[in-house]
């Protein structure tokens, strides 16, 4: 097994989550709480799945069932409501609750039964672009520019987009 620390890296930058100077809305203030839950949970896990003994006999059982508590997670991370000043994750939380769904089947069939080397290899990928998705999630919500492999950042100069109305 592979040990994950990319999480402790997202649980690191959470920090700067709250460093902004106006006052929250209800619906913002919440919303930090909820993910900082969700980060937190994150740390959790990824502490758990690194202190697995690989060599144990149930290894395997230890890991699926970490996999299944963080697709939980990820599940309840993607249904929270996005606040409006967040409004661009909304879409890539869901990407990130579907590549932990796909990561966490995949495990499953790695590990239930006959060890598949390419499945853990699928789910492997599957865990990675979940992680990669929650990275962009956690720029954004500090206020930074997101950059990554395949990260596309769209911006639009005020009066350039359409608004209601315009028939």
């Amino acid at each position: 097994m592979k040990r994950y620390s990319v999480l402790v890296v997202t649980v690191l930058l959470m920090c700067m989550l709250f460093g902004c100077g106006k006052k929250d809305s209800k619906e913002l203030t919440a919303y930090k709480e909820d993910m900082t839950t969700f980060y937190n949970k994150l740390s959790y896990y990824n502490s758990e799945i690194n202190t697995i003994d690989p060599e144990a006999e149930d290894a395997p059982a230890q890991l699926l069932l970490i996999m299944d508590q963080m697709n939980e997670a990820y599940k309840i991370m993607a249904a929270t409501d996005v606040p409006e000043e967040f409004d661009s994750i909304s879409e890539i939380s869901k990407e990130a609750a579907d590549y932990m769904q796909s990561a966490n089947e995949y495990y499953h069939l790695a590990y239930d039964g006959e060890f598949s080397e390419e499945n853990e290899d699928l789910a492997r990928q599957y865990y990675e672009r979940a992680n990669s998705r929650v990275q962009v999630m956690l720029q954004v919500l500090h206020g930074e520019i997101p950059e990554g492999d395949n990260v596309i950042v769209t911006t639009q100069e005020a009066g350039q987009f359409s608004t209601i109305g315009d028939d």
